[in-house]
């Protein structure tokens, strides 16, 4: 293989390989000789058929795999040889015109990570703000085990419903026209009145009806609901009372616990307090942990490819944009979005600039994800998939480097931040929840802006997130179209595993804490010493050009 660099220019690279016919002719020779033994043929024995009949009647495929192979074994020594790291996945193209039997010059491109500065971690200081477990917190939430395994009993024909009461009801949901719309028929669906769970006006004309009444409700959509031919629009809803319940007494007791498959009220109680004892250890977390970024940011500033940007660029873009389709106006929501692009492209590349820091400190003091961890972490993605799919999904992130650095990532960066804090000199400050979470939504709490750069001072609005509205009863599910606010879709993606890991519930990017992306694993890949991944050979126009492979 001959090689000539045509670029070096910043973090890119360009390079031309020239594989001979000689070579590509020697591995169709190998292939040949493996083939041989397993081949049948009328007139010949098994396993006796002439190499040379077999090269002409699948010489044209056997020299395509070939080839192809050959295109991969250079790529992999290129990097090697030349002791790249690239940043993403090269491009790899078969120049135009090659005819099989010949040389082959392919055109390898790429960007590789820049040298990234010892990083100055010595001398950071934080600030953790700690949360005791209150009291009251922890009555509160008993209290709300309670209500939820309060009794609901019957009260009668002649019982006049009440707030605080279970009604359940069937109806049916119809425009001003008196056109019944879709998704808004129900049966059976139970109603908390003063849940405030529903469409206003839905539950406060509920109040007075009995066991048997039909009732016609007149309701107006709430401006922003999520189906706009419905919203601001008024409708009706007729109505039949199947029964009225009142709420037996909601005790904080021996027998709640035990109702909850506990032993004592104690067990309860500890196992509540524990709870939100890690609850507040998680918002304190987060709020260090940006802070922390904050600091590596300020004290860091290089170059970052390109292609990495633009790969977590679109990742947020693309959140945003599912986001938006949720909206009460999706196209004022994109409009916005559009206003903001400068700025949300800023905070992408601030995140993989944070992300190469933290690799280069990982690798430059040990950290590793173990074997143990990553399997862990593989056992905990598969959940995600059918049971049927779980083998495939993970013989999948087995085979794929760029599938397993996506799932390792997240966890490596916070085994680096955990040695960071570890180096940190923390002082301790007690707080309150409020005070806490006030602090992690603040501006200056939040480490999309970096001081470095004045224009990331200014940071893109936070985006609200539909909200999914519950039931009024578990023995009762309610239908979405007389909810306050209609459920947002999951978009999920139909994609078999073997084609793409599963999609992760990500925090806004106004509001992320992590640095190290799943769009770009690749910091984290040559922090431990894995190869880069695979590229993808992109075909040339010649008329008998491979097929495309991964190379």
């Amino acid at each position: 293989m001959q090689t000539v660099e045509t670029l070096n220019e910043g973090l890119k690279r360009a390079f031309t390989l020239t594989i001979t016919a000689k070579d590509i002719d020697a591995k169709v020779d190998v292939e040949l000789k493996r083939l041989a033994p397993q081949m049948k043929m009328p007139g010949f024995r098994p396993g006796k058929v002439p190499a040379n009949l077999i090269r002409k009647m699948h010489g044209p495929a056997l020299t395509q795999d070939a080839l192809n192979a050959a295109i991969q074994e250079s790529v992999q020594t290129l990097v090697a040889e030349k002791q790249l790291r690239p940043a993403m996945q090269p491009s790899v193209e078969l120049e135009d015109g090659y005819d099989l039997g010949k040389d082959a010059v392919v055109k390898v491109e790429m960007e590789v990570l820049p040298q990234v500065p010892a990083p100055a971690i010595d001398g950071i200081k934080l600030e953790r703000l700690t949360v005791p477990v209150a009291d009251d917190a922890v009555t509160e939430q008993l209290q709300k085990f309670a209500d939820q395994q309060k009794k609901w009993d019957d009260a009668g024909d002649d019982y006049v419903a009440a707030m605080g009461d279970l009604v359940t009801v069937d109806f049916v949901g119809k425009t001003a026209d008196g056109v019944a719309f879709d998704g808004g028929t129900g049966t059976d669906m139970g109603v908390e009145l003063g849940s405030g769970r529903l469409i206003p006006g839905f539950e406060d004309q509920l109040v007075g009806v009995k066991t048997g009444d039909d009732k016609v409700l007149n309701v107006t959509f709430p401006e922003e609901y999520q189906e706009k031919s419905l919203a601001g629009q008024p409708a009706t809803f007729d109505i039949t009372v199947k029964s009225v319940k009142t709420a037996g007494e909601s005790k904080i007791d021996e027998d709640l616990a035990k109702s909850l498959g506990l032993e004592s009220l104690e067990q309860l109680t500890g196992l509540l307090k524990g709870q939100i004892e890690q609850e507040h250890n998680g918002l304190t977390r987060t709020h260090m942990k940006r802070k922390l970024l904050d600091q590596l940011a300020e004290g860091h500033d290089f170059e970052v490819p390109p292609s990495m940007v633009e790969a977590e660029f679109n990742q947020i873009w693309s959140q945003l944009q599912h986001e938006a389709t949720h909206e009460a106006d999706p196209e004022a929501a994109m409009a916005e979005m559009e206003g903001e692009r400068d700025d949300y492209r800023k905070i992408a590349e601030r995140r993989v600039r944070l992300g190469l820091l933290l690799s280069e400190i990982g690798q430059a003091n040990g950290v590793e994800v173990s074997n143990q961890e990553m399997q862990r972490l593989l056992a905990q993605a598969a959940q995600q998939y059918p049971a049927e799919q779980r083998q495939q999904f993970m013989q999948y992130v087995q085979q794929e480097p760029m599938a397993a650095a996506q799932l390792r990532a997240p966890l490596y960066e916070d085994k680096v931040v955990d040695f960071l804090f570890e180096k940190a000199e923390i002082t301790d400050r007690e707080a309150t929840r409020e005070e806490l979470e006030a602090a992690i939504e603040s501006e200056d709490g939040f480490a999309s802006g970096t001081h470095t750069h004045d224009h990331d001072n200014h940071k893109p609005k936070k985006k609200a997130a539909a909200k999914k509205a519950k039931p009024a009863s578990d023995e009762a599910a309610s239908d979405d179209a007389v909810t306050d606010e209609a459920p947002a879709s999951d978009a999920t993606d139909d994609a078999k595993p073997a084609k793409k890991a599963p999609a992760k519930k990500r925090a806004a990017p106004v509001e992320a804490e992590t640095a190290m992306t799943e769009s770009s694993p690749v910091a984290a890949e040559n922090a431990e010493g894995t190869e880069a991944a695979d590229a993808p050979v992109k075909k040339p126009r010649a008329k008998k050009a491979p097929t495309k492979t991964e190379a």
